[in-house]
């Protein structure tokens, strides 16, 4: 796609905007395959659980109203769920919302945010979207590194960004390294741990970082529906801020920025803990085995805490969009990633176990060949 000028004259967006890179989700259709595989988004491969489904089709009756501006019915079942205080919770269109919502509070032209080399770039746009710097940390080892990050916090830093686990690399920070990056921080700076995908992590060193958040005045964790609980579509998230952050963002928040079948799809999800806990056992069970197998195929994978994996194609003569091109011919869609500085590399969501066997025994004769 080119880009558009704007003839001399005419309205032009401030400056920096068009320098920021477009997101680009994750490739949903193959030209001529009528039902691909989608394992490009990290979606969830069960779908939306029944209890969810049957609260958004029972919302069709009501859409001609508006939704509760404040979300109140939600706010006290996520509080409940997540043991937190309700008047803490600030309620998005995704979890992305939430940090644009953040950067539009807090970040003024010459401000900085802090955050890792490979994280979301959902944190970055909406920061350069305010004509703030973004300073991004090495990540020698593919996860974060609290002492780089540290290293990079000045005076104009106003916000430092954690995904925990993170979205492409799998990797996770523990508990002991997220306090010390939080006591490592003046106390201008509010730390934002984006924990979209916690509820797959398995291993025993990482934690929420809720209880942290309780009692420091610095610290926003967010959560998504979009992952465990299938809701993608709907986009609902929330994040858990100290009262004076949650009450600063309400006065620039948009009315009614989560729609009615989110919220009534959301709260049925909350209690639906059989789809909850297929979903966890799913990935539980088929990420391990996807990780061996691949490596068996001479491929390095990373360790994974989401519900996906990232695969390195490290060899030239079968790089990363030589296998991306052989899946799409096997009607596999997965996510390349070289938009995160990882050409070499393509991220595959865990699917259903037939998609998940597919996915062995494409990459199986990709390898052979």
């Amino acid at each position: 796609m080119t880009e558009a000028n704007a003839p001399e004259g005419s309205p032009q967006p401030k400056s920096g905007v068009l320098d920021i890179a477009p997101y680009v989700g994750g490739k949903s259709a193959i030209a001529g395959v009528a039902k691909p595989i989608k394992l490009s988004s990290n979606e969830n491969a069960l779908g939306a659980g029944e209890k969810a489904r049957e609260a958004f089709a029972a919302a069709v009756a009501s859409i001609h109203l508006y939704p509760d501006g404040r979300a109140d019915r939600l706010r006290a079942a996520v509080a409940e769920a997540h043991g937190l205080e309700p008047e803490r919770l600030i309620f998005g269109n995704g979890s992305d919302e939430v940090f644009a919502l953040l950067n539009q509070t807090y970040l003024e032209a010459g401000d900085n945010i802090v955050t890792s080399q490979y994280a979301f770039v959902a944190y970055q746009i909406s920061a350069r979207a305010c004509q703030a710097e973004v300073k991004q940390a090495a990540e020698p080892d593919f996860r974060a590194d609290v002492d780089a990050m540290l290293g990079l916090v000045d005076e104009r830093t106003k916000l430092v960004y954690l995904s925990n686990p993170a979205n492409p690399t799998g990797s996770f920070a523990t508990g002991e390294e997220i306090r010390r990056l939080h006591a490592g921080l003046p106390p201008h700076v509010i730390l934002v741990i984006d924990e979209a995908y916690a509820e797959f992590v398995t291993e025993p060193d990482w934690e929420s970082a809720f209880d942290l958040a309780r009692t420091a005045p610095n610290i926003v964790v967010t959560r998504t529906f979009s992952k465990l609980h299938g809701l993608g579509g709907l986009r609902v998230g929330f994040g858990y801020a100290p009262l004076a952050v949650e009450q600063a963002i309400d006065r620039i928040r948009l009315p009614f920025n989560v729609s009615l079948p989110g919220i009534e799809a959301a709260i049925a999800a909350l209690g639906d803990e059989a789809h909850q806990k297929a979903s966890r056992d799913l990935v539980a069970e088929w990420r391990p085995r996807l990780i061996q197998a691949v490596k068996g195929f001479g491929f390095e994978v990373f360790p994974a805490s989401g519900n996906f994996i990232l695969i390195r194609f490290p060899d030239a003569k079968r790089p990363a969009s030589a296998a991306q091109d052989y899946l799409q011919s096997r009607g596999i869609i997965v996510r390349g990633v070289a938009s995160y500085g990882l050409p070499d590399c393509l991220r595959v969501t865990v699917g259903t176990e037939d998609q998940n066997r597919a996915v062995i025994d494409a990459l199986s004769e990709f390898a052979a060949g």
